[in-house]
């Protein structure tokens, strides 16, 4: 995978975390805390600045209440789509209706 697309992928997870996070109502330093990691190394993730490991994707997908298949959906769309289209993409249906569910 040549880089430029690696970046592509990471800002696309970035963006998706962001979405579901301010959708749950969570300020990027809460939720920081409540993940257990430190709140610009949360700024990076949501930039797609860092290369996550499993472990912090686990504990995102956690704290958010949504499997790893619904923190991933629509990743390859969106990092595929020009970056610009990226960046509007909505938090979809099924991570709505979980979080109603709670």
């Amino acid at each position: 995978m040549k880089e430029d697309q690696l970046k592509l992928f990471l800002k696309a997870l970035g963006q998706r975390i962001r979405e579901l996070r301010t959708a749950q109502g969570f300020s990027q330093e809460g939720f920081a805390d409540k993940c257990g990691v430190h709140r610009t190394f949360m700024g990076t993730m949501e930039r797609g600045e860092s290369n996550l490991s499993f472990h912090n994707i686990l504990k995102v997908a956690m704290t958010l209440g949504i499997s790893l298949a619904d923190l991933f959906q629509d990743i390859e769309e969106r990092a595929q789509s020009r970056p610009e289209q990226a960046s509007t993409a909505r938090p979809s249906i099924r991570s709505i209706e979980s979080k109603a569910t709670r």
